[in-house]
């Protein structure tokens, strides 16, 4: 899991958004859950346009650990 966020987080720094996603990823905690009920629902649309990406993000949203650890990562990414 530490990989996919890692990927994920080194890809939002290589385009220069690191800082809104973080505010983000802060703005949308509460709303987690719905949001990775709703993609499993929408996961028809979402797998075709995400690809082998689309696990990572479900896992970011299911799990406190791993999107805490993007969050982290990206705070990282802020103060090298």
């Amino acid at each position: 899991m530490r990989a996919a966020t890692e990927s994920i987080a080194d890809t939002l720094r290589r385009r220069g958004l690191a800082a809104p996603a973080r505010l983000l990823l802060d703005a949308h905690r509460p709303l987690r859950p719905l949001l990775a009920e709703t993609s499993v629902f929408l996961s028809p649309v979402l797998r075709p346009l995400l690809g082998r990406r689309y696990r990572a993000v479900q896992d970011l949203l299911e799990h406190d650990a791993a999107y805490d650890q993007l969050i982290d990562s990206l705070d990282d990414a802020e103060h090298r």
